[in-house]
């Protein structure tokens, strides 16, 4: 059964500061120290503004709906109860429909589409997900300020939405789309109106060591991300910005396409401000941002680790309980912190 969040609380990691001191409402984020790290969780390994700096910036903004960001990766819990009112909704759909009735060549793509399995019901509960793709939604546009759960980037702030999430999924169980169903999903984020392609995937470091090979060994993939590039989906950006996982080799060089020179390539730091001990690092990549550490937890703990969202149907064994939330870490959740400052 569902755990409360207050039973979440107690079990995860321990509250290290009233939510009065915090600028929203969300029971869990002061666990959230990828998002304001005041330095009281973990001693010495916990550093003030060791976070993803986004406290001053949510007085200007927390978030534009005009904003679309595909996710790339496994279904995003499309019901999540942090999630739901982020979604972007093609209106002009019907959810499970077997007609396309908007014309754009995909059957009842409400929330995006499942490239795995075409069919616009996305999918979160096969037996060998681990709701990485609903982990990565909630860093980006969990719901602010709304008294549950925890709090996000772009999220916007209670009855005020905030960027929309697509989800594009390439990923189900053990299950991974083929090159061309990955080219539809981009193109389908282009052509929906995204103007953020969140990846957080790519090749091992070395598999893969320059731009050349990169443009010739992965040539329809790479003309698929420079369209989404060249559309122009919203006034503020002169095109798509598409955002990499640099990966978790601990090599001295980003995994493409991360490391191509017109993407950005996200790597990962941990609550102390250094290097997390998995992260590439070096050639290819262009910029840090919060993954979490799980060697600096507290014993039995995982809240050096990044919290976010996660469908309450995964097993148990995978550590979540039955719960909305948990912890991951990885350039995997580096990089939706990029797509939500984004």
């Amino acid at each position: 059964s569902r755990k409360t969040l207050e039973a979440i609380q107690h079990q995860r990691a321990t509250r290290t500061g009233e939510a009065s001191a915090y600028p929203f409402d969300d029971l869990l984020l002061p666990q959230q120290w990828h998002l304001v790290n005041r330095g009281n969780m973990f001693g010495e390994k916990s550093i003030v503004d060791a976070d993803v700096q986004c406290e001053q910036a949510w007085e200007l903004s927390t978030g534009d709906e005009s904003i679309v960001v595909a996710v790339l990766d496994e279904g995003v819990m499309i019901e999540h109860p942090d999630l739901k009112n982020n979604m972007w909704v093609n209106e002009n759909e019907i959810y499970r429909s077997h007609k396309d009735n908007d014309g754009n060549g995909y059957q009842g793509d409400v929330y995006g589409y499942n490239f795995v399995k075409n069919t616009g019901v996305i999918s979160w509960d096969d037996v060998n997900d681990t709701g990485h793709g609903t982990h990565v939604a909630g860093v980006i546009a969990a719901q602010n300020d709304n008294g549950i759960g925890i709090s996000s980037i772009a999220g916007g702030r209670g009855s005020i939405p905030g960027a929309k999430i697509m989800s594009c999924q390439i990923f189900s169980g053990s299950t991974t789309s083929n090159a061309l169903a990955t080219v539809k999903a981009i193109k389908y984020a282009a052509d929906n109106g995204a103007s953020i392609l969140q990846c957080s995937w790519g090749y091992p470091a070395g598999a893969v060591t320059t731009d050349n090979a990169y443009a010739s060994g992965a040539r329809i993939e790479k003309q698929a991300i420079d369209y989404f590039i060249a559309t122009k989906n919203n006034a503020v950006l002169d095109g798509g910005l598409v955002i990499f996982a640099a990966g978790n080799d601990a090599k001295a060089m980003s995994g493409y396409p991360g490391a191509y020179r017109d993407y950005i390539s996200v790597t990962a730091f941990s609550p102390d401000y250094l290097p997390a001990y998995y992260t590439n690092y070096g050639p290819g990549c262009n910029v840090a941002a919060p993954g979490g550490d799980a060697s600096i937890s507290p014993a039995g703990t995982s809240a050096a680790q990044v919290l976010s969202t996660l469908p309450s149907e995964l097993p148990a064994e995978l550590g979540t309980d039955g719960a909305d939330y948990g912890y991951m870490q990885g350039t995997s959740m580096a990089c939706p912190h990029v797509s939500g400052v984004a």
